[in-house]
């Protein structure tokens, strides 16, 4: 497992949290710092910085991910309820495929959270070895 991999997982951990972002960015940054060295920090950083994407669904998503996925959630209960109802066993693959798309989306989205999280850290980081005070 690479240093990032790890660091996402350490990132994607904190998010389990219920707690503000300040909060979370401050138990992350400690772990970091006990556990990775600077020169590391900075290969992290820029591997993580050519990692994220930009674009605009990649945003929403990072930001929004349950409302993107709840249409989806929505295909997927309606699928059951008259696959069930109407004994339509084509509908139930609405089921399947709604609730595999929801699940995909809300799993993209707490990546994109873990990632920016785990960046907002290092620049914290940054920051602050830059002013100590």
């Amino acid at each position: 497992m690479s240093q990032l991999e790890r660091l996402l997982l350490m990132a994607e951990d904190e998010l389990t949290q219920y707690s503000t972002d300040a909060r979370k960015i401050e138990k992350l940054r400690r772990k970091i710092g006990i556990s990775v060295s600077r020169k590391e920090q900075e290969e992290v950083k820029e591997a993580l910085k050519a990692q994220m994407s930009t674009g605009q669904l990649s945003k929403i998503v990072e930001e929004q991910r349950q409302t993107v996925a709840l249409p989806f959630w929505g295909i997927a209960g309606l699928g059951l309820l008259l696959g069930i109802a109407m004994l339509q066993p084509l509908d139930l693959i609405a089921t399947v495929a709604g609730g595999f798309a929801a699940i995909k989306i809300q799993q993209w989205g707490w990546q994109l959270q873990a990632q920016r999280l785990l960046l907002n850290t290092l620049e914290d980081i940054e920051q602050r070895m830059k002013n100590p005070s």
